[in-house]
């Protein structure tokens, strides 16, 4: 595996001032170019950062791989320390997607910080949200650890699966889930394309374009075609057996900027595409989302050279990691570059909802829930998709998690459980600091 960098950003601080510093610092060092181009996305997403702690947790991956690239890890070697990785695993961080089968599927979603490191990553970061969660909804610290004890046994269960079985097709789906998980699948089939149009767009004398509206830029001519460009390039990357035999499927209508995004992608400039869809049927029109891709954090804090030499740019990145992380992904998913910098291409579909925690109150409710995120978690680790075209990890993962765990279980789940209840407690204090020093004007940009 990849050694920790030294420096700072790596020694865990002990005084107030020295963990606010650490704190502004890592910020800093992710988003200063992002905070610089686009302060008043900045300021919306510290603002929704500041407003608990758990959406402080999902703002700041760089301050948690600050914090564990620093650390020991009993279950990392050779290769259960560089596998594919979310990068990125919170609560919030599931819902449903469209496969390329025409199948709803349940399923991690995000990709965006997707990277090659210790499998245990995405085990700690999911466990830690899990238990800051859980102290948001009051709950004692017995269920919390009983939660998170729960998560990690179903993960390795599913892990066991896949060594028995060559079947790399699990999913969650409508016929095997129940509860919320399912209820967030029915939600999803009762949505309709033509809401999502209607809600996007405009027709006028019979042509579908984008309305205008808040977050909504239209394009100057020079602009645009290199939009118009950069979209042809992306066509490129569709890999061969996902691409519709239809030219007229990728006929374009209309492009415009977007603005307006979650915590995760404030600052990245993004476009919205208009194309024509399976048919001239205006209720078959389909729009892409091309945004630009963001370094991931984790490649901040390893060694990252061999992984960088590998791919073009981020946004290549990003959909190599996806293609080897979810099966059977949005055929319609591909990368392109715009001014220099690597773009993610994917349909803004219809059938996306995402897990709804809010009215998971008591363990007995979210215990089913967490059942089955560790079997997705699992799935991500050691499916991979069949058009996958990476060859970074050529061995078999659900071997190698197995091998370093073995007669280790029980430890892992130690290990895994006691981090979580400890890195909770130091994000709740590392969000009073983050307000305080963002009122103050510390971090980047000014809180007025």
């Amino acid at each position: 595996m990849y050694p920790p960098c030294l420096g700072m950003l790596h020694v865990m601080a002990h005084s107030r001032d020295d963990r606010t510093a650490l704190i502004v610092d890592v910020l800093d060092d992710a988003f200063a170019p992002l905070m610089a181009a686009d302060p008043v996305a900045f300021r919306g997403k510290y603002r929704t950062m500041a407003s608990d702690p758990h959406a402080f947790y999902r703002g700041t991956a760089c301050l948690f791989y600050a914090d564990v690239t620093a650390d020991e890890d009993p279950f990392c070697d050779d290769r259960s320390g560089r596998i594919w990785i979310h990068g990125d695993l919170h609560v919030e961080n599931f819902g449903t997607y469209l496969n390329s089968d025409g199948r709803l599927v349940f399923d991690v979603n995000d990709f965006d910080e997707a990277y090659l490191g210790r499998f245990t990553w995405d085990l700690q970061r999911f466990a830690a949200s899990l238990a800051l969660v859980g102290w948001q909804k009051a709950l004692p610290e017995d269920d919390v650890r009983r939660l998170i004890g729960r998560y990690l046994r179903s993960y390795l269960a599913q892990v066991d699966s896949y060594r028995r079985s060559d079947d790399d097709d699990y999913a969650l789906h409508l016929d095997n889930t129940e509860g919320p998980i399912r209820d967030a699948l029915v939600a999803a089939r009762l949505r309709r394309r033509a809401d999502l149009l209607d809600g996007l767009t405009m027709v006028t004398d019979g042509t579908r374009a984008f309305r205008d509206a808040h977050g909504v830029r239209r394009l100057g001519r020079k602009e645009r075609a290199s939009v118009v460009a950069a979209f042809g390039r992306y066509l490129d990357s569709i890999p061969e057996d996902k691409r519709f035999d239809r030219d007229l499927f990728y006929d374009l209508r209309d492009v415009v900027g977007k603005s307006g995004f979650g915590i995760g992608s404030a600052g990245l400039p993004a476009y919205n595409l208009l194309v024509e869809g399976f048919s001239q049927a205006l209720d078959n029109d389909v729009v892409l989302s091309m945004k630009q891709a963001n370094v991931p954090a984790l490649s901040r804090f390893v060694d990252s050279a061999e992984v960088d030499r590998y791919f073009d740019h981020e946004g290549h990145r990003t959909v190599v990691s996806q293609r080897a992380l979810q099966v059977h992904t949005d055929p319609l998913l591909g990368y392109t570059d715009h001014d220099g910098v690597g773009y993610v291409v994917a349909e803004l579909s219809p059938y996306e909802v995402d897990l709804d925690w809010s009215g998971l109150t008591e363990p007995d409710q979210i215990h089913g829930v967490v059942d089955l995120l560790g079997r997705a978690t699992a799935k991500i680790h050691c499916a991979s998709d069949e058009d996958s075209d990476q060859d970074l990890v050529e061995f078999q993962v659900e071997e190698a998690i197995a091998a370093v765990l073995e007669g280790r279980r029980k430890e892992l789940i130690a290990w895994v459980t006691d981090f979580a209840v400890g890195y909770a407690d130091r994000v709740r204090e590392d969000h009073a600091l983050f307000v305080t020093a963002f009122r103050e004007g510390r971090i980047g940009v000014s809180a007025t």
